[in-house]
């Protein structure tokens, strides 16, 4: 039975105990290999990309597949070519598909026709491979991941989503504070609710950044204009000014919080220079993560 990972929830709480186990292994012992020899995997961008796009490439070649990067204009699908055409085309070529698109419709459908794996490499509704290496930066930094609170102050957006049902699978308690009206979808928090409920994490939606930043271990932000938001960059700007993650935001957390950033960084909007360059700041140790996190899921879908 072929597997997809659309969100973090395609996995069960064990499973994603497992890859993250699995990608600190493969960290902590960095080297080509075989394990998918003969493999040939696409990836499809409709948005920019650099982590993405160099962390999932270098990850299928050391896994010792084939990477064959596909931009959207150069499909038939950018010229009219329905998504089910396309699936069932490419799933005769491939083993797997990553796609990093706008609607999570998109990915759906996807995966509902092609018989190949689908994995979500950034959809508008949900990051998942960026959560993967967040939790795997988390608990490589405290050694445990059951009872830390990460505090996510900015917009509630994709990357959110994926932090409160992630953080909520893996015990973490997770803390988000939008501005009023730039909260996560209603839906997603009463689904990391459900979860939390079994793992005993606590989640929380408030428009204090102070208040969910107090005594947190990790202070997490993100743009405040995603991609598509461009005609809201001013506006949101004003809107988004209290919740900066600067030097006083971040000395109201724990004293051995760490600061992330999914990237890129606006620097001297959401986040400032003197925090982003601070010892309190595992921002690249995030980065580098995007590439273990992603060759472990890759391993799992396909192996």
């Amino acid at each position: 039975m072929k597997r997809d990972f659309l969100a973090i929830e395609s996995l069960t709480a064990d499973e994603l105990h497992a890859l993250l186990g699995r990608a600190m292994k493969m960290k902590a012992d960095r080297r080509p290999t075989d394990v998918l020899a003969g493999r040939s995997i696409g990836m499809i961008f409709e948005k920019p990309s650099t982590r993405t796009r160099v962390s999932f490439e270098v990850a299928i070649t050391e896994l010792g597949a084939h990477a064959v990067v596909l931009n959207a204009s150069e499909l038939q699908l950018g010229r009219g070519e329905t998504i089910e055409d396309t699936a069932r085309v490419l799933a005769r070529y491939l083993h797997a598909l990553v796609v990093r698109t706008f609607e999570q419709d998109r990915l759906e459908r996807l995966a509902r026709w092609a018989d190949i794996p689908i994995v979500n490499a950034l959809s508008d509704l949900m990051h998942p491979c960026q959560a993967l290496a967040d939790l795997q930066t988390l608990q490589e930094h405290f050694g445990r991941l059951e009872g830390l609170t990460l505090a996510y102050v900015g917009d509630g957006n994709n990357v959110a989503h994926s932090l409160l049902t992630g953080g909520a699978m893996a015990g973490v308690n997770v803390r988000v504070a939008t501005p009023a009206g730039y909260e996560p979808i209603s839906q997603i928090v009463k689904r990391a609710e459900e979860i939390a409920a079994h793992t005993g994490a606590r989640i929380t939606v408030t428009t204090d950044a102070a208040a969910a930043a107090e005594g947190a271990d990790a202070l997490y932000t993100d743009v405040w204009a995603s991609m598509g938001q461009e005609g809201e960059v001013e506006e949101r700007r004003l809107i988004f000014a209290p919740y900066q993650v600067n030097a006083a935001l971040a000395a109201s957390a724990a004293p051995s919080a760490i600061v992330m950033h999914c990237l890129p960084a606006h620097r001297g909007e959401e986040i400032t220079d003197e925090v982003i360059e601070g010892p309190q700041s595992v921002v690249w140790d995030q980065a580098e993560n995007r590439l273990h996190a992603q060759k472990a899921l890759l391993e799992w879908l396909l192996k």
